[in-house]
């Protein structure tokens, strides 16, 4: 297949009306192009057993931040030792996942999914029964081995198995795991810190990742169908520099400001990250042109794929600079505890959760602008909210509806984002689409703490220097970093206008 076969191809597919065809009848897991008229009872069993995993090894992605102090504490360890549980995690995943466009080619369902919960099992158990903080660092990175398959395997197995007209129900389902299991993460952890140690954060998921490790071994069949890949040595080393040389440097732009500057570690680490990634995707260009791209960049030549990915990361952005931001204003500003603090997190992750389903069955109705414009908009103004009203001695109320305004509108994004992005790529590109959306999301992400907790230092340092007191000037950092968060959520609003629907026809072979 050529470059010129598959823009002919997209260009095509982008031309198309927006209502889908019927698909035609035929087995699930018939030939490349095959379109499933209806998902049958094995597809349902799979996609189900892929949501309740995926959501669990996700939700171990954001429940490290509230235990950091305890686990400071009680492993005697500095706060930048600590803060490595989180950013080894995230590493790993950020190192992983680019890789996954090209595993799902060659490995099957059963085979990506038995490795992943294996992994992440492995991994939390190794963190359950750690003596001490080299084995706990351990087991969190196995268990970024799994999470950073588990998300793509979904996405892709997804996009095979679930006939076009009623994919929105499904991405609200996969809504529910990418949304809301990061946001309730804080609040898990502070519930279960108020009563029992640690290791009862692993200790309670083990179970359940063994009993899913454990179904998915008996009852996980075969949806998709694999085909030979060629791996390219030199690209995966290229984007392990490249992303993980970058999602480092970003996870530790907030640290290094709080120390007093950015050091020369963490701008070497971006630097090398972005020229990493520049002869990566140099190299992706070339690779593609035969098909042996590690990840296939092809994607971004659909336009609605391209603004999709761009609307997407601003969310995350402003979903992962949130999580960090309002525990810090609620217990810095507010004087809130740890339970307390997670307790009023919790309604607007759980209004998320709510809204996800509904959200896609309206996106099979209506497509996804009458979903992204007052999605964005609600987004926005959550977000010049927080700007505007999160001062010194305010009521935890307004945090609150702050809050949930946010997550009802981030609900209102991202089933049509993922749906209408990934709907729009050949069906031969599902499994790098996937993967371009993991990775960007764990970049956005990133990127969304670094820069909202390096707005915090810098504001409220400039404060304290001119007099303020420690909480004055958090609560003036706070607004600081909300403000940039606003200022940045406007072009999303006009970028949702540029989303359209997922056309009929994606699903059919793109050329050879």
């Amino acid at each position: 297949m050529t470059d010129q076969n598959l823009d002919a191809s997209t260009a095509t597919v982008d031309e198309r009306p927006a209502t889908p065809a019927p698909a035609p009848a035929g087995p699930t897991t018939g030939p490349e192009g095959t379109v499933p008229a209806a998902m049958s009872a094995r597809d349902r069993l799979a996609v189900a057993l892929l949501l309740v995993s995926t959501f669990v090894v996700i939700l171990n992605e954001t429940i490290m931040g509230v235990a950091l102090p305890r686990l400071r504490d009680d492993l005697g360890v500095t706060a930048s030792a600590a803060q490595w549980l989180t950013t080894g995690f995230l590493l790993t995943m950020a190192v992983v996942i680019p890789v996954t466009g090209f595993l799902l080619q060659r490995l099957t369902t059963r085979q990506a999914y038995l490795g992943a919960m294996g992994a992440f099992s492995l991994g939390t158990l190794i963190c359950a029964v750690a003596p001490g903080f080299e084995l706990l660092l351990a087991g969190r990175v196995v268990q970024a081995l799994g999470t950073a398959v588990m998300l793509p395997l979904l996405m892709t197995t997804v996009m095979n198995v679930t006939p076009p007209e009623g994919r929105g129900r499904t991405m609200g389902n996969i809504s529910v795991v990418i949304s809301v299991a990061p946001a309730i993460g804080p609040t898990v952890s502070g519930l279960i810190l108020s009563v029992l140690s640690w290791r009862w954060m692993f200790g309670i998921v083990l179970p359940i990742a063994v009993a899913a490790l454990v179904l998915g071994a008996a009852r996980l069949p075969n949806v998709t169908e694999t085909r030979w890949a060629r791996v390219d040595v030199l690209s995966v080393v290229l984007s392990a520099i490249g992303f993980g040389g970058l999602v480092f440097g970003l996870s530790h732009i907030g640290e290094a400001a709080a120390a007093g500057g950015v050091d020369a570690i963490t701008v070497g680490a971006i630097l090398v990250g972005l020229a990493g990634l520049t002869v990566f995707v140099v190299r992706q260009l070339r690779l593609q042109r035969r098909d042996d791209a590690l990840l296939d960049l092809r994607t971004f030549r659909i336009r609605t794929f391209a603004v999709g990915v761009a609307l997407m990361a601003v969310m995350m952005m402003s979903l992962f600079g949130s999580i960090i931001m309002l525990p810090i204003y609620a217990q810095d500003v507010l004087g809130l505890d740890t339970l307390r603090t997670g307790l009023l997190l919790l309604p607007g992750g759980l209004l998320m959760g709510l809204l996800a389903p509904i959200v896609g069955r309206a996106y099979d109705r209506v497509g996804p602008r009458p979903l992204l414009v007052p999605g964005t908009v609600l987004v926005s103004a959550a977000v010049w909210a927080m700007a505007l009203l999160l001062r010194e001695g305010g009521s935890p109320w307004v945090l609150v509806g702050a809050h949930l305004t946010m997550s009802a509108g981030l609900a209102l994004v991202f089933t049509p984002l993922f749906t209408s992005a990934l709907g729009s790529v050949p069906q031969k590109l599902y499994s790098h689409g996937s993967a371009v959306i993991g990775t960007v999301q764990q970049v956005a992400g990133a990127a969304g703490t670094a820069v909202f907790v390096t707005v915090l230092t810098a504001v409220s340092t400039g404060l304290a220097a001119e007099g303020a007191g420690a909480v004055t000037a958090t609560a003036g950092g706070v607004r600081g970093a909300f403000l940039l968060g606003a200022v940045l959520s406007l072009p999303a609003i006009a970028a949702a206008l540029l989303v359209r629907p997922a056309p009929a026809g994606a699903e059919r072979p793109v050329g050879h």
